[in-house]
């Protein structure tokens, strides 16, 4: 059985993504900062017949992720895929005219040196066995600029970089990296989250393109 860890996993994209691969033969491993709410998340998949563990992280924590995934390979071996989508907080977002070197900072590290952090913890195992996904969700500020996503727009733009950088490098060894760019607002229970697992479960699977935007028509 695979397994996928979803980094920044939370009750909407986060858990749609789970029931999508948990229902396509994965066991899933949802890392996040709150364990309560994560504790929660696992009973719900375990109804759904979902094998699911939850390991608390919080994401500008080195240290912490480091632990996660050692916890995360400790039970369930090698991971098959990781699926990275924190959210930050709506206070930490800052418009164009006030971005500032602080808070232009914490996106990065939130959003960027937490990826390269997960990426760490998953990329030598998959470099040996040949094998595997890596998969990013950002908003569409990493695409299209959004003024009044200032901040983030910088740091998810430059994680997209990345990520088309990983996918060259890695195409030809069995790996696959991928990018999906949300530039839509996802309304709680609107069944928009679980058309876009859908979109990443079929990325995965075919492996024959990096990105997809996500807009009003492609949902």
């Amino acid at each position: 059985m695979k397994t996928i860890a979803i980094v920044g996993a939370g009750a909407g994209l986060g858990m749609s993504i789970a029931r999508k691969f948990g229902q396509n033969g994965f066991r899933v491993a949802l890392i996040a900062r709150n364990e309560e709410k994560l504790n929660q998340l696992v009973i719900e998949l375990e109804q759904l017949g979902i094998e699911a563990a939850s390991f608390q992280a919080d994401i500008l924590n080195k240290e912490q992720i480091e632990k996660a995934f050692a916890a995360v390979k400790e039970k369930y071996g090698f991971i098959d895929v990781l699926e990275y989508s924190p959210t930050p907080s709506f206070d930490s977002v800052a418009p164009t005219l006030d971005v500032t070197e602080e808070n232009a900072l914490y996106q990065f590290q939130y959003n960027v040196l937490g990826a390269l952090s997960s990426v760490k913890q998953v990329l030598p195992d998959m470099l040996d066995k040949q094998s595997g996904a890596l998969l990013f969700t950002t908003g569409g500020a990493s695409v299209h600029p959004v003024p009044m996503m200032g901040n983030v727009g910088i740091a998810i733009s430059g994680l997209r970089n990345y990520i088309f950088n990983l996918n060259s490098e890695l195409a030809d060894k069995g790996i696959y990296a991928g990018h999906l760019s949300i530039g839509i607002w996802m309304q709680p229970n609107s069944g928009v989250q679980d058309k876009i697992a859908d979109i990443w479960y079929d990325m995965y699977t075919k492996r024959d393109r990096v990105e997809e935007f996500i807009t009003e028509d492609r949902v």
